[in-house]
């Protein structure tokens, strides 16, 4: 892999007396899909706030294209291409969906030209995802999958230079799986994104993750190529198979 173009080292993270994270270290190169999995409190969604910059590590730095932005601000990580979807949906609701893209672009111009930039790659980021006929449909009324590629697309309306995706399989059909993956994998092909997916569906993970990176207990557990990390018996006694899950204590969905 060539120079990262995120890379989280050292990473500890502590909730009182919950080691949420321990020594966690994690990158992903231009043009890679990276997979991150684990059992319920392994600390995965816990990695992301770290990675977004919604929370500040108690030890480790977060680097970006080889920057120090461990103190940078989730508006200052998303401005210069660091986006991210999130577990539970955060769609606006009452927006329409082409608007929620409108909204999500950082402006540039005047205000005249500005709002007719916005609409336009609005529009060529949804017909990307096919999603043109739900334009005018708005947000809050989508089912879950119809959701899920709207944030991915709110994800891409500025095109993105590292993508965290937290659960874009969640609640979607096979059918939705299969786009929801074309859609990332040409975003990471054709722009040279590097992509950081956090993902229960494991079949969903082996398919579109060159490689794979497992948390376990906050700490990482194993990481390589799919194939490898589906065969390591430690991963299979941890996630894959009936082996123990998150610690007690373990703060919920982390």
């Amino acid at each position: 892999m060539s120079r990262p173009l995120l890379r989280a080292s050292g990473i500890d993270v502590r909730f009182g007396g919950v080691h949420a994270l321990r020594d966690v270290t994690v990158s992903v190169g231009p043009g890679e899909i990276c997979g991150l999995i684990g059992p319920n409190g392994a600390g995965k969604t816990t990695l992301f706030d770290v990675v977004s910059g919604i929370r500040r590590p108690d030890a480790g730095t977060v680097e970006y294209d080889g920057t120090d932005i461990t103190r940078r601000s989730p508006v200052w990580r998303a401005r210069h291409g660091v986006r991210r979807t999130f577990q539970r949906q955060q769609l606006f609701g009452q927006l329409t969906v082409a608007d929620n893209l409108v909204v999500a672009q950082d402006r540039r111009g005047g205000a005249r030209s500005e709002a007719r930039r916005r609409r336009e790659r609005a529009a060529a980021v949804l017909h990307d995802c096919g999603l043109d006929a739900l334009a005018d449909s708005y947000a809050g009324a989508l089912p879950v999958g119809q959701a899920r590629m709207v944030e991915l697309a709110r994800a891409l309306a500025d095109p993105p230079r590292v993508l965290l995706l937290d659960e874009p399989a969640s609640g979607t059909t096979a059918e939705e799986r299969r786009k929801l993956a074309a859609v990332i994998r040409r975003t990471a092909e054709e722009e040279n994104c590097a992509v950081l997916l956090v993902e229960h569906d494991v079949a969903f993970v082996m398919e579109l993750c060159s490689r794979v990176v497992v948390l376990d207990l906050g700490r990482v557990l194993a990481e390589g190529a799919a194939a490898e990390v589906r065969a390591d018996p430690a991963v299979r006694e941890a996630y894959l198979g009936a082996g123990p899950g998150s610690a007690e204590g373990d703060p919920p969905d982390r």
